[in-house]
């Protein structure tokens, strides 16, 4: 059997005051309509004994608020490198007592206007659109709700939608100055560059790494020793590069991959050929993912900030005039042991 759903005229009758009385307290206006402190305590404490929660879908019609927000990515929910990004938007809409709608759209624009119009129909106060990988989407149109892109920007120039991003920038700029402050002045790239140009179409992870790369090696008075650019960064990949590198002639120096599974290809090749990380060759990467910390030595990586990237995207949809344009969230360098001096 079913337990009676507690009401406000319940809470008001045991309180012994009027349901409109009992509805100011529990609205948090009984100090502006002047309801007197006994009252309002003793009609908060039975509300508490009794067990009282308010009917969700009476306060939307009262505030045109559901305390709810829908957040819709491509394959962010079932990856195990960005699950903390749901982690970190379901601890941010906890704690403005919200809750969270999950929907994963596998990368269909069809399948997202599906779960954009569901959610809106359950009166969410907002929606975050959130991607696994920085890339370009379109901004979904007539959604009547604020929107928020995480991770992820407008294919349209000068949209009005807030961007939360990792600051990738700032990334290649630590993951350089790593090497430098070791004493590095030889640092060979792998898996983009040397120049700006030498980039896999279409990764803006790849384009601002670089970007910060080149600024921080150029404020030292210095470019890349080599560069070499991977279409698909795997650890073959990573392999195939530092292999290609090795059997240049280079035997020692600094190496940068541009994520943690090239780096994985990295430190098999240098194995392979007798070398040793970071003896011979100090190695630098960047996502922190698992296997940094798995590999021997513990790869040196710039995290990204999967938890706090969430948790942002949901405080810009809490701002009470949600600002456009792009919030970038810095990238914690993980000191392991792969670098060491030259």
């Amino acid at each position: 059997m079913h337990q009676k759903r507690v009401t406000l005229a319940d809470v008001a009758k045991a309180a012994g005051v009027s349901r409109t009385t009992a509805s100011l307290v529990l609205s948090d206006r009984g100090d502006e309509l002047r309801i007197s402190e006994p009252v309002q305590r003793r009609v908060r404490q039975v509300a508490v004994e009794l067990a009282y929660r308010p009917n969700a879908a009476s306060q939307v019609l009262r505030t045109g608020l559901s305390r709810t927000f829908g957040f819709i990515s491509d394959t962010v929910a079932t990856s195990q490198l960005a699950g903390d990004m749901i982690k970190g938007a379901l601890e941010g809409a906890r704690r403005h007592d919200h809750m969270l709608f999950i929907g994963e759209s596998e990368g269909s624009e069809d399948e997202q206007a599906r779960l954009i119009q569901a959610m809106v129909d359950r009166q969410v106060d907002g929606i975050v659109i959130a991607s696994m990988f920085t890339r370009e989407r379109p901004v979904p149109s007539g959604v009547g709700r604020p929107l928020v892109f995480l991770n992820t920007v407008p294919a349209e120039a000068g949209a009005q939608v807030p961007v939360v991003i990792p600051d990738e920038v700032g990334a290649g700029r630590a993951a350089a100055r790593a090497l430098l402050d070791a004493g590095h002045r030889r640092v060979h790239l792998i898996g983009a560059g040397p120049t700006p140009e030498d980039v896999p179409p279409l990764t803006i992870a790849g384009r601002e790494r670089l970007e910060g790369i080149l600024l921080e090696l150029d404020g030292a008075g210095l470019k890349p020793a080599s560069g070499r650019r991977c279409g698909i960064w795997l650890p073959e990949d990573g392999w195939r590069a530092t292999t290609a590198l090795l059997e240049s002639g280079v035997e020692n120096g600094a190496i940068l991959c541009f994520n943690d599974r090239l780096a994985l290809g990295a430190y098999q090749a240098i194995q392979e050929a007798g070398f040793h990380v970071p003896q011979d060759f100090s190695v630098v990467s960047f996502d922190d993912h698992q296997l940094a910390g798995w590999l021997r030595p513990g790869l040196t990586t710039v995290a990204l900030p999967h938890y706090e990237l969430g948790r942002r995207a949901v405080e810009a949809l809490l701002a009470p005039a949600p600002a456009t344009g792009f919030e970038r969230v810095p990238m914690p360098l993980r000191e392991r042991g792969s670098i060491a001096a030259p």
